[in-house]
């Protein structure tokens, strides 16, 4: 809401006596400025902060109100030391936890109210995310992944992948918590002749609503394949054939050989 305050111009009227005739003269003298205010605002600033589980952050609320004023800090987290200064109020959050948390400076000037918000996030990027490699047991493998020292959890998704495609993913929504977290996939799979040294990765994401922070693991390598007993049994046979039959082409060879000899 602007004010303006305008001040009327002023008209003067003299006469002078000139020549022995009246003469009249109008003379206006020069308009005063209007004098307008400026548009009452109120900043926060950083809008959006991001600090790790447990830490602390300043905001820095300022206005252009040149009367004083009387502003507020209105937020579910806890406050600790103020800094006053000509125009701006900065504001210690301490403690901070809530992965989400809004805040609003509310500034009131000559009966005036207006707000400025911003936003505090709280999450920590993994520490590192390691897979190990593959474990054969039976005829699968066992793939193991491990995200350490991460936050929150409930927006956390793990995923495993074969070269570049997504074999398995996993949210953890259903986990919820204030504190950091490890975390442990593990994925059971098959894996055919195609797989062997595909490079196998573990992904770990937040999805921070709209902010969405990625971290990988290093690629390990599958290298031997387990085979079924069916698997087997058919490989042994196949070798075996293949075998009889070098053998008798190598003794038609021979016999060949032994004829034109003689």
């Amino acid at each position: 809401m602007e004010s303006a305050l305008l001040l009327p111009s002023l008209l003067l009227v003299a006469a002078y006596p000139r020549g022995g005739s009246p003469q009249q003269e109008w003379m206006q003298s020069p308009p005063a400025p209007s004098v307008t205010s400026a548009p009452f605002w109120v900043r926060l600033n950083p809008e959006l902060e991001a600090v790790p589980p447990g830490g602390s952050a300043w905001l820095n609320c300022s206005h252009n109100c040149p009367l004083p004023v009387h502003s507020s800090l209105r937020t579910q987290l806890r406050q600790g030391k103020i800094v006053n200064g000509s125009g701006w109020v900065s504001y210690q959050l301490q403690d901070v936890r809530a992965w989400n948390s809004k805040v609003r400076c509310v500034v009131t000037c000559a009966g005036e109210t207006r707000e400025a918000t911003a936003r505090i996030t709280a999450y920590k990027r993994p520490r590192s995310v390691i897979l190990e490699p593959p474990v054969l047991v039976g005829h699968k493998y066992t793939l193991r992944c491990y995200v350490t020292h991460v936050f929150p959890v409930g927006f956390l998704v793990v995923s495993l992948r074969r070269g570049g495609r997504v074999i398995y993913h996993e949210s953890l929504e259903r986990f919820t918590g204030s504190d950091l977290a490890n975390v442990t996939l593990t994925y059971v799979m098959r894996a055919g002749l195609n797989d062997l040294w595909q490079p196998l990765t573990c992904h770990a994401r937040l999805n921070l609503d709209g902010l969405v922070v990625r971290s990988s693991s290093a690629p390990v390598m599958l290298t031997v394949l387990a085979l079924s007993p069916a698997s087997i049994a058919l490989a042994s046979t196949s070798i075996a054939t293949l075998v009889g039959i070098l053998l008798v082409v190598g003794a038609v060879y021979v016999r060949k050989y032994l004829a034109v000899q003689t």
